[in-house]
């Protein structure tokens, strides 16, 4: 059969050559659209379903969230295997599929069985499925440099303003914010005030949620015009909350302030992030999707900030603290370097080792055809350009000379036999 092949391919030596070309115009194709990431994506194909409950201690949320889950999600078609994390006022389960399942299919697959499981759970509480991105899908992280705004400022104009604006980025799965203070409405009750009232705090938190709200009436015509009959509701000020009535004693009223300090102030926080030690800021990290390319993602956010940047408030602006960009970049600079200069050096030792022009091109000329068709498998499997895959390449190239140096040795010995008999026969007649 090796024979056949090799007769064939010697009597049709033009097929040959133009199929190795359009080989090695497809490879250069493919170079083109591989993705490229500094480190391979060896994380595990998994689904994370998260629950908050807060206020409640871990070992209730796993009574009462995390062991439900985990039970009822078992049963998954092709699953290796489901974790449980519980902790204070929040549970995490990891459904961890096999490796050639897609990941949305699984996706789907967990939010069905989640709709059913859902009912079994504590009222109020509802799971919520994790961002579709991978372990290494954190690609850039940014703060934002506002020295003329306080913590809950800069937080605020990072969730309403440059979140949504960079979640709209193609690629990009979440933008998770930190640093600062969630502003919130707090209302602090006294107890004693509570007790002289005889009111109870579920008595105050009905009154605050049925006085934030807003309802619709109906609509009516008068003179040929349409009008709409609504009430609004919603708490905009602090003395909005202190007049809500609570109850009424006597003909008396009596109100939030009466029994309660309402102040502007900020969430709970478990932890702060202080960057360079000048002090805390707030910022976002962005993360990827599965199967993207993230050279290609992080310079679409980058070019995101630049029309975001705009509208910040004066002096304000961004400050990249980690940008995998760079790493990728050098890190394909730096193999491509070496690609190049182990071309260079093989095809010098091919050329000084056989010392024929011929031959040696015909070997030197696998060596960029060879490259790019491995391109070409990489985008089958879907395997990205990054270290680990590159550094393979370049240390394949040693190797595919070696086949050729073989065949044209022995190539060489066989017709430098032919010819001593030739000459021979030639001289016998």
């Amino acid at each position: 059969m090796v024979h056949r092949i090799i007769e064939w391919s010697l009597r049709n030596r033009f097929i040959v050559l133009a199929l190795a070309s359009a080989l090695f115009v497809w490879g250069v194709f493919s170079v083109q659209k591989n993705p490229i990431d500094a480190i391979p994506d060896l994380s595990e194909n998994q689904v994370i379903v998260f629950t908050e409950w807060m206020g409640r201690g871990p070992q209730l949320i796993e009574d009462q969230i995390t062991y439900p889950l985990v039970t009822n999600l078992q049963g998954l078609p092709k699953i290796k295997y489901v974790r449980g994390t519980s902790m204070f006022g929040m549970s995490f389960i990891y459904i961890i599929f096999n490796d050639n399942v897609d990941i949305y299919w699984a996706r789907e697959r967990v939010l069905e069985r989640l709709s059913t499981v859902s009912r079994t759970l504590p009222t109020g509480v509802t799971p919520q499925l994790g961002p579709d991105g991978t372990g290494v899908g954190h690609v850039l992280w940014y703060t934002l440099d506002a020295p003329n705004l306080d913590l809950g400022e800069q937080r605020a104009l990072q969730d309403w303003y440059v979140k949504f604006a960079l979640q709209n980025v193609e690629g990009v799965s979440e933008i998770a914010s930190f640093g600062g203070f969630q502003k919130q409405y707090q209302i602090t009750v006294d107890p004693n005030k509570l007790l002289y009232y005889r009111l109870t705090i579920p008595e105050v938190i009905g009154a605050v949620r049925a006085n934030n709200n807003e309802s619709g009436g109906r609509k009516f015509e008068m003179s040929d015009i349409g009008y709409i009959i609504k009430t609004s509701g919603y708490l905009k000020s602090l003395a909005e909350i202190e007049n809500i009535t609570v109850k009424t004693q006597n003909s008396i009223p009596v109100r939030v302030a009466d029994i309660a300090t309402v102040q502007m102030t900020g969430e709970t926080r478990l932890g702060i992030f202080d960057q360079n030690g000048t002090g805390e800021r707030v910022g976002g990290i962005v993360v990827m999707r599965y199967g993207e390319n993230a050279a290609a993602v992080i310079d679409r956010v980058k070019a995101k900030m630049k029309e975001v940047a705009k509208g910040f408030p004066e002096g304000v602006k961004f400050d990249v603290v980690y940008d995998r960009g760079e790493l990728i970049k050098e890190s394909v600079e730096s193999i491509k370097h070496t690609l190049i200069e182990e071309m260079i050096v093989v095809s010098l030792v091919v050329i000084i080792f056989l010392f024929h022009w011929r031959s040696a091109l015909s070997i030197i000329i696998q060596i960029p055809i060879t490259l790019a068709a491995s391109f070409i498998l990489l985008n089958a499997f879907g395997i990205s350009s990054n270290i680990m895959s590159l550094t393979g390449i370049a240390l394949a190239i040693g190797v595919i000379v070696d086949n050729g140096i073989i065949m044209s040795e022995n190539a060489y010995k066989h017709l430098a036999e032919r010819y001593a008999q030739w000459e021979q026969q030639q001289k016998q007649l």
